[in-house]
């Protein structure tokens, strides 16, 4: 019976071609469309976590802040850290992978007959294992050239381009490059991480924090301490300890408010991953709104069906159909429909999103669950709008459907 049924159904839809597909098209673009909207909702979700996870690992950034005073009003000059903070940080602080001072200024460098306007930054070789760096290739900076504050850099990927990328094969190493009024020699190129939340993480000199201090800056002050922790490390642990030596550092008293701030990435990047992860069910709830449509669209159509065979309906009921055979015909016709539907949804949605991930530079996550979900779902519309028609066709008199013109 089952088999018999099931092709009965397979021949009205192909009876009807153009209108089986005008009928499934309302669930074509509502499963097109949750498919699609999710998907991208995913891959954005995955690009921000990348870019956070660029700026380091399990990394606190420690930066001056503003001392609230009496009724809540600002502080005057709120004092820099010291290179001796970052050791002491190192040294006193549990679960503590790498301590980078850093230091920042905007300078303009020049070489190879360009200029180009960047960011020069000054640490300690502790930058790379706190900022998650790489080098492309050439060398880290010795000893001996951080303690001496040398006239030596190692610029980023935009730098190099803009500069010595003229050349074919020139990767800039060994070549001097003048920051502000001094020449350095390029010991090496960090390898490339791209766009960030701050803009082109790759526009960058690095220095090392004695040089920038001497020769830029003019002073030992250090702007921000980019803390990295262990893997595993409670990062409330870590903070607190830290917020308490560097108020014992900074001598404030019980009634004195921290004049400086602790900030987590990891909790930035939880809380963008939680807020897209909000905005993607919200899209993916307004396009599922499309497939009730195409529901109703199928219902209506299979009542019309049904209206159209009145007469083959008492026939069949007449020589000794069931109704409960009857029934099932139809059913099976509506599930048909928007099964059908579904599948080109789902391959519609697959083209979309990968062409639209392209588009946006936005990982492509293919998610096999709400690809399944869509297709069960839409199946399960058509059990839901077809029983209605499904049912009125089986309790049809034979006798009145026979007469029926």
């Amino acid at each position: 019976m089952w088999t018999s049924v099931f092709l009965l159904a397979l021949r009205s839809v192909r009876r009807n071609l153009l209108r089986s597909f005008l009928t499934i098209l309302g669930i074509v673009i509502g499963v097109s469309a949750v498919i699609t909207m999710v998907t991208l909702g995913n891959g954005a979700t995955a690009a921000i976590e990348l870019q956070i996870t660029s700026l380091g690992t399990n990394l606190l950034l420690v930066s001056p802040g503003q001392r609230v005073m009496g009724g809540g009003g600002g502080g005057g000059g709120v004092p820099q850290f010291t290179e001796a903070d970052a050791d002491a940080i190192a040294a006193q602080i549990g679960g503590v992978a790498a301590v980078a001072p850093q230091g920042r200024a905007a300078v303009t460098v020049v070489a190879n007959g360009r200029n180009w306007a960047t960011n020069v930054t000054g640490s300690t070789n502790a930058w790379f294992e706190a900022g998650n760096w790489k080098l492309a290739s050439g060398r880290l900076f010795a000893d001996d050239e951080q303690q001496g504050g040398s006239a030596v850099c190692i610029i980023g990927e935009t730098v190099r381009r803009e500069i010595f990328g003229g050349t074919v094969g020139q990767t800039g190493l060994g070549q001097q490059l003048r920051v502000k009024q001094f020449s350095c020699d390029v010991v090496g190129v960090l390898a490339s991480k791209g766009q960030g939340g701050m803009g082109d993480q790759d526009d960058m000199v690095l220095l090392p924090l004695h040089t920038l201090q001497r020769r830029v800056s003019g002073n030992r002050k250090v702007g921000t301490l980019a803390v990295s922790m262990e893997d595993g490390s409670d990062s409330t642990t870590v903070k607190a300890g830290m917020r308490q030596l560097l108020r014992e550092r900074r001598k404030l008293t019980e009634a004195d408010s921290d004049n400086f701030n602790i900030f987590d990435t990891q909790q930035l990047a939880d809380t963008l991953s939680s807020t897209m992860g909000v905005l993607t069910n919200l899209l993916g709830a307004v396009a599922a709104v499309s497939l009730l449509v195409g529901g109703i669209g199928i219902m209506n159509i299979m009542l019309v069906s049904v209206t159209e065979r009145t007469r083959e309906i008492g026939l069949r009921l007449a020589v000794g159909a069931l109704e409960g055979e009857v029934l099932l015909q139809f059913l099976i016709e509506a599930v048909v429909l928007s099964a059908l539907g579904g599948l080109i949804g789902v391959l519609i949605a697959t083209a979309a999103s990968y062409a639209l991930s392209l588009w946006m530079s936005v990982p492509y996550v293919f998610d096999v669950a709400i690809n399944l979900l869509a297709l069960v779902f839409s199946a399960g519309i058509g059990v839901v709008f077809g029983y209605f028609p499904a049912r009125r066709a089986a309790q049809m008199d034979p006798i009145e459907a026979l007469r029926h013109e």
